[in-house]
């Protein structure tokens, strides 16, 4: 069975948390990560890692020496995920809520890069202000977290984390086309 066909069921068992019928498409994944400094990045989180579309990318442009963790909270797509099977790559099924304390099982305590799939439209908003807070919190300064989602009703609300830069970009090559936020911790 095909992977979109896999994903399809999956979005349709699961739409309250997934927010999406179709994994993100490789124009939107290279869109995501094209202002990303692989060279120097050595932690990268990827939260709502689905299937792996954008894991696999990732992946692909990765230093030797740096390390992906993704956090993924469905069954099927956390067991997609484990498939990857790449020695750089560390899979948690925890929820993004609960990424400070498992980075530091990990012995870590920041991230370069935060990477972000996740439906907050749909999160409620407790839940979506606690796993921005904490992303705020994690990132280097200088960091950088990225988020799409499939309208512009967040960026008001990112804007109240990440006050000093975000950057807007948009992808129609996706099914939706989809929004791109890259917001900057500067200090």
């Amino acid at each position: 069975m095909s992977t979109k066909i896999k994903f399809f069921k999956e979005a349709l068992r699961n739409m309250q948390t997934l927010g999406t019928i179709t994994p993100s498409s490789r124009f939107l994944s290279r869109k995501m990560l094209k202002k990303i400094d692989f060279t120097n990045a050595n932690v990268i989180v990827e939260l709502g890692s689905g299937n792996g579309a954008i894991t696999k990318y990732i992946l692909e442009r990765l230093s030797p020496n740096a390390i992906l963790i993704c956090f993924e909270i469905n069954d099927n797509f956390y067991d997609q995920l484990l498939k990857i099977n790449h020695p750089q790559l560390i899979v948690l099924k925890a929820s993004a809520e609960k990424m400070i304390q498992e980075l530091r099982k990990l012995n870590l305590n920041k991230a370069d890069y935060i990477i972000s799939s996740l439906p907050f439209t749909i999160i409620p908003d407790a839940v979506s202000n606690e796993i921005l807070a904490k992303s705020y919190k994690i990132l280097e300064k200088n960091g950088t977290f990225i988020q799409y989602q499939y309208s512009l009703s967040y960026f008001k609300k990112l804007k109240q984390v990440f006050k000093e830069e975000i950057l807007l970009e948009f992808e129609p090559l996706n099914i939706p086309p989809a929004f791109i936020y890259h917001c900057k911790k500067v200090d």
